[in-house]
């Protein structure tokens, strides 16, 4: 599986009524100004706590402002065994980009 998703892809998935894991890692506050909707909001400041909360099989799409933290927070559930993680390109400045 490739290891990336475009916001287009995932836009075009949730239209189509897919049910996505989409785990968002920035801040709470961050989330609540602008987050795709259905999204779980585990900030990677609290990820390694916090990684319990996500799914440990299946494909988990991670999400952040801009790609960066969301391929910080891919890096380490790979090195703890996640696997099946994609790392939305862009982030969410690309979705706001998005009709």
């Amino acid at each position: 599986m490739n290891d990336t998703i475009t916001p287009e892809e995932v836009k075009q998935r949730l239209d189509a009524g897919e049910k996505l894991n989409l785990i968002d890692v920035r801040e709470p506050e961050e989330v609540q100004q602008l987050h795709i909707p259905g999204v779980k909001n585990v900030p990677l400041s609290e990820l390694a706590e916090r990684h319990t909360d996500i799914p440990q099989s299946g494909e988990i799409i991670l999400v952040c402002r801009s790609g960066a933290r969301s391929s910080r927070a891919q890096q380490y559930l790979q090195s703890i065994g996640y696997q099946g993680l994609r790392n939305m390109t862009g982030g969410m400045l690309a979705w706001e980009q998005l009709d």
